[in-house]
């Protein structure tokens, strides 16, 4: 239990009552189970809706609609972050942290990784970049983009671990096969969706140096046909139409999940979690055999210079709220050092957001498991970041692009430069209004 101290009350708010909505998830799994210990100690009573995430969004805003449903404390996403903060339905929480009143003095917030919090913090003007700016949301758990790889496979055919893009084609197409029929050498999303990009895709195109979109003359300019972005897409497409399943575009994050722990691919290249959970004892038929590594980056990249793509769960309160320090004690127990160690090793909430965590020997220990875990986490948890520019459209904007990358893998364009080029007259004329100052 999170201590108190003498300005401090965990108390203060005790007979009024929270909604809360959550997204399923392991994340969510260990809030569920200490909601009563949470209720015991503070008095307040939680009453909380958990949906799927494939519809926790939708339900979401339906309930920011609804007086009678609208939630005072609700699970986001850190893209979600640029519509709800710009529509006004966040509430900004320095104001609470500062508080000696409402926050106790071993809250820390200076304990999460600067990157990961950081994420949550923005100016609300598009184009900016995160980490400047009123704080949104406080991480309960994020995920990285990094290399899963079967290490039974890699020594069988004598392969070295990839680190470059043109390395893990080569790889990816020598596996190809390599269990007979059926079994194929890299998983990757390629859905026309917004967040198969938001994993492998955008984590290369990073690493290789290319941009979305840069301020220019008081506006936002889209980059996506630059060179740079170019040929990291057509490597990108090579992967996709050479070392992918016969039905690769219809991969989301859950049959990359199923076919790198089922054994038919030996490489995934998306969220490190999802190699986590597929060699957890038990989980698959590949448990124990898989391990990982920093995601692929061009030939000479530092070792510490590795970047990352994010993706993080918060806790935001709604601005609409009646109770918002009860909704303050409910964000702030379950980001605390003390709650956030009880989930990552009872629930898995990997990855940690505090420092303290990581570094918690009992973790360690329960993270050596996973060969490469520390390795790759130290590597790149340094420029884990959002590599996507901020802006009111990422949805909108990262679909197209999203479908315009499937479209030029199934030749629907003469060429990458060809399908990058009438993506960024798309971009541009929809980034026209972002709000920029």
């Amino acid at each position: 239990v999170p201590a108190a101290d003498e300005m401090f009350s965990w108390r203060q708010a005790s007979g009024q009552t929270l909604r809360i909505m959550l997204s399923k998830h392991p994340y969510s799994e260990g809030i569920k189970r200490r909601i009563p210990d949470f209720e015991k100690l503070t008095g307040i009573r939680v009453a909380y809706a958990m949906h799927p995430e494939v519809a926790y969004f939708d339900r979401l805003n339906n309930a920011f609609d609804d007086a009678t449903a609208s939630p005072d404390v609700y699970m986001t996403g850190v893209y979600q972050v640029w519509e709800y903060a710009t529509e006004g339905r966040m509430a900004a929480l320095d104001k609470f942290i500062l508080n000696p009143a409402v926050t106790r003095q071993g809250y820390d917030v200076n304990d999460f990784f600067p990157g990961i919090l950081g994420a949550f913090r923005w100016n609300r003007l598009a184009g900016s970049m995160l980490g400047e700016g009123p704080l949104w949301a406080i991480p309960i758990g994020f995920e990285a983009c990094a290399l899963t790889y079967n290490r039974e496979v890699f020594s069988r055919a004598r392969l070295p671990v990839p680190r470059t893009m043109d390395e893990l084609i080569e790889a990816g197409m020598q596996l190809n096969g390599f269990e007979g029929e059926g079994t194929y050498g890299v998983a990757v999303r390629g859905l026309g969706e917004w967040n198969s990009l938001h994993s492998g895709y955008i984590t290369a195109f990073a690493n290789y140096g290319a941009k979305d979109m840069e301020v220019e003359d008081g506006r936002l300019v889209s980059r996506v046909n630059s060179p740079e972005a170019v040929a990291v897409t057509d490597l990108w497409v090579r992967m996709l139409r050479n070392c992918g399943p016969e039905d690769w575009e219809y991969y989301d994050w859950y049959r990359c999940l199923a076919d790198i722990g089922s054994g038919r691919t030996p490489i995934l290249f998306d969220s490190d979690i999802l190699g986590y959970f597929a060699n957890a004892p038990g989980a698959s038929s590949q448990s124990g055999k898989l391990a990982l590594a920093p995601p692929v980056a061009p030939e000479g990249t530092a070792a510490n210079d590795f970047k990352s793509n994010l993706w993080v769960w918060g806790l935001a309160m709604n601005p609409e709220t009646k109770s918002r320090y009860a909704a303050w004690l409910f964000i702030q127990y379950f980001t605390s050092r003390e709650f956030q160690a009880y989930s990552v090793l009872e629930w898995k909430s990997v990855n940690p957001p505090r420092r303290s965590v990581f570094q918690d020997p009992a973790f360690r220990q329960a993270m050596a498991k996973m060969h490469g875990y520390e390795e790759t986490f130290t590597s790149i948890i340094e420029n884990t970041t959002i590599h996507f520019t901020p802006n009111p459209y990422f949805f909108d904007i990262s679909k197209r692009w999203a479908a315009v990358v499937r479209d030029i893998a199934n030749g629907m364009y003469g060429s990458t430069q060809e399908g990058m080029d009438a993506l960024k007259v798309w971009m541009d004329n929809n980034l026209a209004q972002a709000p920029v100052d």
